[in-house]
């Protein structure tokens, strides 16, 4: 696969980032609910929906046998 150089920044902005606490997700999340709150833009937030049983996609029968 070709790299991309859109992607690559993004990854390194990204690391940067989560460099800053560590590593840690709590804090990495907890920075980006501060800068969604402060940029004063309106987010949606949907609720989680319940996912029915019956939802499990099975493989293809090709790919079962090999």
């Amino acid at each position: 696969m070709k790299d991309d150089p859109i992607v690559e920044e993004i990854r390194a902005v990204r690391r940067a980032h989560a460099a800053k606490f560590n590593n840690d997700i709590s804090a990495i999340v907890e920075d980006i609910r501060r800068m969604e709150r402060e940029s004063g833009r309106q987010y949606v937030n949907f609720p989680p929906r319940r996912v029915d049983g019956d939802t499990h996609v099975s493989p293809p029968a090709s790919a079962a046998t090999q």
